[in-house]
Order: C-alpha cells, then sequence, then structure tokens
C-alpha cells in the first residue's frame, strides 16, 4: 500500500465506516500472509489517507487496532478493535486485489461501501477446477522437489503419490476443522508408511529424503524465516510467536513420520534404505520449471501473474546455486534474497502491485524447511547431539544468509510499498 498521504472523497464517510473499512482490509491482509512489519505498515498508511489515526499491533493469530480522529479533542474519538485470525496462509491473488481495492478506496475512486463489497466478493466458493488444480499442485511440488535433488524414478514417483495424498487430506481439512490440528501429523504419518512399504515390498528408497520431499509443502522454511525476519525488525512478540509456531510444525511431522516408522518396526516391517542420486542434469532443470509452476499454484497467484512467479523462483534457485558454487552456500542464499527483494520492490514501484508477487516465491526455493525436518529426524533417529548441532547450524546459517539479503535488499532498492 502506497504511503503518501492525499485528500480523497472518502472524508465524506463516516468515522464509524473508515475505521470498519480499515479493520476489514487488516484481517485480510493477516490472513493472506502479510508479515507483522509489513502489515502494520500498511495499516497505518491506509489509516493516515482516510483521515485516521491508528495505532496497530499484529501478531500470528490476531490484530490489535486503536483509532482516533486527529480533527477530534484527544481521548474523545479513541476505539480500539481487537480481531481474533488464524494463522495466514500466502495468497497473491487476493494479497493483489486487496490492496487494490485499498488504494481505490484511499484515492477516492472507490466508495467505502463498494470497497466492502469489492472485498468480499474476494471469499467466493471454490470450484471443481480451481480444486484439481491444487491437488496437481500438491502432486507437482512433492515429485519435482524429489527430482530436483536426482532421486531415481521410483522415488520420484513415490514422492508425487504421497503429495497427491496429502492434497486430499488439505481439501478434506476444509471440511472438518477439527482435524486441521493435527494435520500436519496425519500427513508425515502417512508419508512415512508409504515411503516405509515402498521400500520394503518394491525397491529401496532414499527413504528420509523422500518423506521430506513429499512434505515440501508442509515444511514451516518461510514461517521461520518470517519469525527472525520479524525480531529483527524488533517486532518482537510477532517474531517469538512465529517462530514457535514454526518449531510446532516441525515438531509434529517428526512425530508423525517417527510413529509410522515406529509402527513398521512393531509390524515386522523394516525398509530397505539406500543414497542414490542417479538422474541427469535435464531431469533437475524440468523439475526447477514444474516446481517453480507447482508453487505458483499453491501461493494462489492470479493466472496473468504466473509468469513472474515461475520467473522469480527459478531467478532465485539459479542464483543461489551458482553463487553459492563460486563463493560457498551462505553467500548465494544472500545473494539471491538480495536481488530478489530489491527486484520485488521495483516490481511494486513499476507494476503498483505487492512486490511479494516477486519476492514469496523468489525465496521460497532458499528456505531451510528441509533442513530443519532433516535434521529433527536425524537427531531422533541416531540419538546424538552432534548431528542435530550441526543441522542446527545449517539452519541457522541460511536463515541469517536469507534475512541479510532482505534486509539489504529494502536498503538497495526501497519499497514505495508496504506489500
Amino acid at each position: 500500500m502506497s504511503q503518501n498521504t492525499t485528500n480523497t472523497a472518502t472524508s465524506t464517510a463516516t468515522y464509524a465506516q473508515r475505521i470498519a473499512f480499515v479493520c476489514e482490509t487488516a484481517a485480510r491482509l493477516h490472513t493472506y500472509g502479510t508479515t507483522a512489519q509489513r502489515l502494520e505498515g500498511a495499516v497505518v498508511a491506509l489509516s493516515t489517507r482516510l483521515g485516521l489515526d491508528c495505532e496497530p499491533w499484529s501478531n500470528p493469530t490476531g490484530l490489535i487496532l486503536s483509532f482516533s480522529d486527529p480533527s477530534r479533542p484527544l481521548g474523545a474519538s479513541d476505539t480500539t478493535r481487537v480481531i481474533r485470525l488464524a494463522p495466514g496462509e500466502n495468497d497473491l491473488y487476493k494479497l493483489g486485489e486487496s490492496d487494490r481495492i485499498a488504494e481505490a478506496v484511499a484515492g477516492g475512486t472507490m466508495s467505502i461501501a463498494q470497497g466492502h463489497t469489492a472485498l468480499r466478493a474476494l471469499d467466493r466458493k471454490a470450484n471443481l477446477r480451481w480444486r484439481a488444480t491444487q491437488l496437481l499442485a500438491f502432486a507437482l511440488a512433492s515429485g519435482a522437489v524429489a527430482g530436483l535433488w536426482r532421486l531415481p524414478w521410483l522415488d520420484i514417483a513415490t514422492a508425487t503419490l504421497i503429495g497427491t495424498l496429502i492434497g486430499v487430506q488439505s481439501q478434506l481439512n476444509e471440511r472438518r476443522p477439527r482435524l486441521k490440528e493435527a494435520s500436519d501429523a496425519v500427513s508425515a504419518l502417512m508419508a512415512g508408511m508409504v515411503a516405509v512399504l515402498v521400500s520394503t515390498f518394491i525397491q529401496p528408497l532414499n527413504l528420509n529424503s523422500v518423506i521430506i520431499a513429499s512434505l515440501v509443502v508442509l515444511l514451516p522454511g518461510m514461517t521461520l524465516t518470517n519469525a527472525v525476519n520479524e525480531l529483527t525488525s524488533q517486532h518482537l512478540v510477532s517474531g517469538t510467536a512465529r517462530l514457535a509456531g514454526a518449531v510446532a510444525t516441525i515438531l509434529k511431522l517428526t512425530v508423525g513420520t517417527l510413529i509410522a516408522l515406529t509402527l513398521a518396526q512393531l509390524l515386522g516391517i523394516y525398509p530397505e534404505v539406500r543414497a542414490l542420486r542417479p538422474q541427469p542434469e535435464w531431469v533437475e532443470w524440468v523439475s526447477l520449471v514444474l516446481v517453480a509452476y507447482a508453487f505458483a499454484v499453491l501461493f494462489k497467484a492470479h493466472r496473468r501473474d504466473y509468469g513472474w512467479v515461475i520467473a522469480a523462483a527459478i531467478c532465485g534457485y539459479l542464483i543461489s546455486r551458482y553463487a553459492g558454487e563460486a563463493w560457498g552456500t551462505q553467500v548465494g542464499i544472500f545473494l539471491s534474497a538480495l536481488v530478489l527483494t530489491a527486484a520485488g520492490n521495483a516490481f511494486a514501484r513499476w507494476a503498483n502491485k505487492p512486490g511479494a508477487i516477486i519476492r514469496v516465491p523468489g525465496i521460497i526455493m532458499l528456505v531451510p524447511g528441509s533442513n530443519s525436518l532433516r535434521g529433527v529426524l536425524s537427531l531422533v533417529q541416531q540419538q546424538d547431539l552432534a548431528v542435530g548441532n550441526s543441522a542446527l547450524m545449517t539452519v541457522i546459517n541460511i536463515v541469517m544468509a536469507l534475512v541479510a539479503g532482505l534486509l539489504f535488499g529494502n536498503l538497495l532498492l526501497p519499497a514505495r510499498k508496504n506489500l
């Protein structure tokens, strides 16, 4: 959302109407995966343009918004709204539409009533085609990540199958909200059981790698990165809560996987494990395009933005890979995050859309979700603290490089929009 202040026709709206519109916009930005510092900046900018003073406070599970009318005596118009929300998920299309609607209302080309109507129109029910595309994206993401790691064909096929099952479960969870709390553990249990059965009765697999690839959509790498980013921005409560949520997700995935492996042992099933990466280089490049497309679908980008999202994901991976080969992994991740953050800010200036359309898919290929889960799994399986410490240091190094890239990318080309 633009940070400049303008006098608009929205000044004719009542104080309560303006507050209601800001609250609804803020709740939607939160729901669509905006981090605390960006959300609060966008809310303050919108409130200012609507003639309000607002002091926002954001955390992963809610918002507190305190309003006052600067044209009235101090304390005469103070209003506070407390909004309880579930942790947000990235929805690039709805994020962009919410930003466009808020800009239109603040600019006076749309009334507040029309803005409310336009925002609520975003809640239309998903059709069968959309659900099928999401299911395909779950399968493609898992299989393509296995291809990126150059795993054997059976490993890729197994990861694709498990990804499809996780996609089906995800859609069933929407109808049964009570299952959502345990969904991560159930998905990991299912992934572990399928991988164990295939490895035992068909052909040995790279067991942990297949399980991790199949769970890639559920890994909290982006959450972990956002948490540290919020902490470095002095949003300590939100960052701490988000970090705790990421750790809880990793633990649930680990517990589900270990339950599957333990059940297999109790049933007398001992899977054969191998470490093999035989695929030629072309498999990696095809997989890169497929996983970039899968993330464009999973991040719910508009079809007209698919090209931008796919290009950002591919560029993030390529910069990280080749710069990492030349100067080290951490340097590669830092440069990739820096370039993608600056590119996102440039895109926001040029297209007047949220820079998240470039920034989020650009860094998704860099986040340490798979390293986190692999480290915890290895720690528990081997009962070796040295293994755990090594994995922890890897994750810390990746997160530090990512956050440094995000910070310096914003310095290299400052954003004109908060989103």
